[in-house]
C-alpha cells in the first residue's frame, strides 16, 4: 500500500495569492485568474490561502486518476479530478498547446531598430529607451500576457556575434576543416540569435559558413513558423524541427554544438520533502478537484526520474540544500524524533525543487549527441521566489491605467497558463552533474530504455590514412590524466591522433564570457558605462 505523508501544516487549496498592495487591482480582474470557471454556487474569492492543522490527506484526491503532461497535450480544457507529479503540473501549465503559458500568454520583446549605443548618454537613458520599447511592444496590454526579453534582443547583433565567435573559436581549434560546422539550438525564440550568428559567420568566416548546418529544435508551432519566415529564405543551411528536445530520437554521431540560451529556467522541476525522523525523501503530487482547486500530498519516492536524480546527487556527494535538513543529518534519530514530536512541528522538511527535467536534457544529449559541446546560459539567482530550496519565481502581469505591474505569487499552485514559472540554476552543481552524465558509458546494443539508442560504430580520425583496426587505451601513453579533461570516448582520437579527451566544461559569469568573446567597444555608452557587462549579473554561462 502506498505510504502517504502530510506536510504538517498543509495547504489544502491554493489559487493566485498576490501582494496586498495589488489586491484592489485584482478585484476587477479576478475572473481571469481564478483556477476554476466562475460558478454561481461557489463564492467568489481573490486570495486562496487557507491553512489547516488537519494532517490527513483527502482520500478522494488520492484516488484521482494520475496523468502526465504528455497525456494532457491533446486536452483542450484544464483537467479536473486528476493528480500528477509536480513536474507534470509545471510542464502542463507552461507548455500545453491549448492553454499553456508559452503558447497563449508569452510574447517576445523585439527591439524594432538597432540601438546605437555610442549615442546613448548613460545607463539612465539606456533604461528609458528599453522601457519605451516595452510600451511599443504592447507590454501589459491584456491581462496575464507577459513580454519577456533576452540579451539577444536588447544587444543585437553584438550578443549573437559573441556567441558565434565562441563557437567558431572552438570549431577552428578542434574540427576545421575535417568536420562540418553543426549547431543545434534548443528553443530559438523568434530566431534573432540564429540570424545574428549566421550573419556574422557568413561575413567573417565564409569558408565555415559554406559548411554550416544550423538546426533549431522548437516546441512552439507559432515560433517555428516565425523562425522559418525569418531564417530559411536568407540562410538555406537552417532546418527547423518543430518538436520538444525530450522527443528527439535522431542520433547525431558527428561533432556538434548545442545551444540552450535562456531555456532551462522554464524546465519543470519536481518537489520533494524529507521525513524529519528518518530523513527519507517523499515525492510531491498536485491534485485538482472537480472545482479546479488544488491540493498536495506526498508519497515515498517511486518515480524513476526522481530516484535517478537523488542517486546522482549521492554519487556526487552533494548534500541537500535545506539547512534544517543538513543540521538534522548530523544529529541522532532520537533527537530527530523528539524534534518532530514537538507541538505544531511539521513532520516533513520545507520543500525542495529538484531539476529532474534538466537531468533528462543531459541524458538526452549524452544518448543522441555523444560528441556535442554544450553552451548554456541562464539565471543563477532570481528574486521574489516562493518558499523552498531552489524554489521558482511565479509571476504574472496585471494591467493598469498607469503602467503594467509584474506581480509575484507566493505559491506554485496557480491557474495553468496565466503565470510564468522560472527556476534559478546552480551552475556549479550543474557542471558536476553534466560531467558525471557524460562520463557514463552508452548502453550496449538493444539494451536500456528507448530514449537511449545503441551506440554507432566509432568514427575514425580524419587524419588517419586508413581506418584503425584497434583502439588505444586512454592510459597507454601515461597513467596520468588531467582533471580538467574528460575520459576520451573509446575509438575517438584527437586531431593529434592521441586520446587526450575533451576539455571539461567551465562556468563563467555573464561579464567574463562577454569580455572574452564580444566586441565590448560596440556596446559602450558615452559615459563609459557598458550595459552588456553591467546588466545580467545574475546570469552565468556553462561551456
Amino acid at each position: 500500500m502506498t505510504s502517504l505523508v502530510s506536510p504538517g501544516i498543509r495547504i489544502l487549496s491554493q489559487k493566485c495569492p498576490q501582494r496586498t498592495e495589488v489586491l484592489t487591482r485584482l478585484a476587477s480582474q479576478r475572473a481571469h485568474f481564478s483556477s476554476r470557471p466562475p460558478a454561481s454556487k461557489v463564492p467568489d474569492k481573490i486570495n486562496y490561502n487557507p491553512y489547516s492543522f488537519d494532517d490527513t490527506p483527502d482520500v478522494e484526491h488520492i484516488n484521482y486518476r494520475r496523468v502526465t503532461a504528455a497525456e494532457l497535450r491533446k486536452q483542450r480544457e484544464r483537467p479536473t479530478r486528476v493528480k500528477m507529479l509536480v513536474r507534470d503540473f509545471i510542464e502542463d501549465s507552461l507548455y500545453n498547446p491549448h492553454y499553456g503559458y508559452f503558447p497563449k500568454r508569452a510574447a517576445i520583446f523585439n527591439m524594432k531598430k538597432l540601438l546605437d549605443f555610442g549615442s546613448v548618454r548613460n545607463m539612465v537613458e539606456f533604461d528609458n529607451i528599453v522601457a519605451q520599447a516595452y510600451i511599443e511592444n504592447g507590454h501589459g496590454s491584456s491581462p496575464g500576457v507577459q513580454m519577456w526579453h533576452t540579451p539577444t534582443e536588447i544587444f543585437k547583433p553584438w550578443y549573437g556575434r559573441a556567441i558565434a565567435q565562441c563557437l567558431v573559436s572552438d570549431y577552428l581549434l578542434k574540427h576545421f576543416p575535417y568536420e562540418d560546422f553543426k549547431v543545434y539550438e534548443i528553443g530559438a525564440g523568434n530566431g534573432t540569435l540564429a540570424r545574428d550568428i549566421l550573419d556574422y559567420i557568413r561575413e567573417q568566416y565564409p569558408e565555415i559558413y559554406d559548411r554550416a548546418q544550423y538546426n533549431i529544435i522548437e516546441i512552439s508551432e507559432n515560433l517555428a513558423d516565425i523562425q522559418r519566415e525569418k531564417l530559411c529564405g536568407e540562410h538555406p543551411c537552417v532546418t527547423i524541427h518543430n518538436k520538444s528536445i525530450f522527443d528527439w530520437d535522431t542520433r547525431e554521431s558527428a561533432p556538434c554544438f548545442v545551444l540552450a540560451m535562456e531555456v532551462v529556467d522554464n524546465f519543470a522541476h519536481d518537489m520533494i520533502r524529507y521525513d524529519l525522523q528518518n530523513l527519507e525523501p517523499y515525492q510531491g503530487y498536485v491534485t485538482v478537484d472537480a472545482n479546479g482547486d488544488f491540493s498536495t500530498y506526498y508519497t515515498r519516492v517511486t518515480d524513476p526520474l526522481i530516484a535517478s536524480y537523488l542517486a546522482l546527487r549521492r554519487r556526487l556527494m552533494h548534500p541537500p540544500p535545506i539547512k534544517q535538513l543538513r543540521r538534522l543529518m548530523k544529529l541522532g534519530k532520537a533527537f530527530r524524533t523528539f524534534y518532530s514530536n514537538l507541538p505544531f512541528a511539521p513532520n516533513l522538511s520545507p520543500p525542495e525543487y529538484i531539476p529532474t527535467r534538466l537531468l533528462s536534457l543531459l541524458t538526452t544529449l549524452r544518448a543522441h549527441f555523444p560528441r556535442h559541446r554544450l553552451l548554456l546560459s541562464d539565471f543563477a539567482q532570481l528574486p521574489d521566489a516562493i518558499p523552498g530550496a531552489n524554489a521558482p519565481v511565479v509571476q504574472t502581469v496585471i494591467s493598469s491605467r498607469d503602467s503594467p505591474a509584474m506581480v509575484p505569487c507566493s505559491t506554485l499552485l496557480v491557474m495553468p497558463g496565466y503565470f510564468d514559472i522560472m527556476f534559478p540554476t546552480d551552475f556549479e552543481y550543474l557542471c558536476d552533474m553534466y560531467e558525471d552524465v557524460l562520463s557514463q558509458p552508452l548502453p550496449p546494443p538493444n539494451a536500456g530504455p528507448p530514449d537511449r539508442p545503441p551506440p554507432l560504430p566509432a568514427r575514425s580520425s580524419p587524419l588517419a590514412t586508413s581506418s584503425p583496426t584497434f583502439t588505444v587505451d586512454p592510459n597507454f601513453f601515461s597513467s596520468y590524466h588531467p582533471k580538467n579533461r574528460r575520459t576520451p570516448e573509446s575509438g575517438n582520437t584527437s586531431t593529434m591522433g592521441l586520446p587526450v579527451g575533451e576539455r571539461k566544461s567551465s562556468v563563467f559569469t555573464h561579464a567574463d564570457f562577454m569580455e572574452t568573446y564580444a566586441d565590448v567597444n560596440r556596446t559602450r555608452l558615452r559615459s563609459g558605462e557598458n550595459p552588456l557587462l553591467e546588466m545580467y549579473q545574475n546570469v552565468k554561462f556553462l561551456f
